[in-house]
């Protein structure tokens, strides 16, 4: 059973850093194409980055420069590194499996003074 499941998410001031993981089990996250989401408050869920098996990546224009998405494969798990983080980021962080069109329960980042 594919399934996918996210942690890392908390309060954290203007400015600071979190890093996000998504654990992945009943496939090899390696072999799939993999993406995060956020779904701010009262806002439709929105893509932010892809991490291709190859380990190519892209990210959407208001996160880069700032967000790093990687992924450790001993583990299977891939990771989001977000700095600089600013009021906007704020909401759920979804991880997304394309294949299987799997999602994690979310979670919640909240950046605030």
């Amino acid at each position: 059973q594919v399934h996918l499941a996210e942690s890392g998410g908390d309060l954290v001031q203007p400015g600071g850093s979190l890093r996000l993981s998504c654990a992945g089990s009943g496939f090899s996250l390696s072999d799939e194409i993999m993406t995060w989401h956020r779904q701010a408050p009262g806002k439709a869920r929105e893509w932010g980055e892809t991490l291709w098996p190859g380990g190519a990546t892209i990210y959407t224009p208001s996160v880069q420069g700032r967000f790093t998405i990687s992924r450790d494969d001993a583990k299977n798990t891939m990771y989001l590194q977000l700095n600089s983080l600013q009021p906007e980021d704020t909401g759920v962080y979804l991880c997304h499996e394309a294949r299987y069109s799997t999602w994690g329960q979310g979670t919640q980042v909240t950046v605030s003074s």
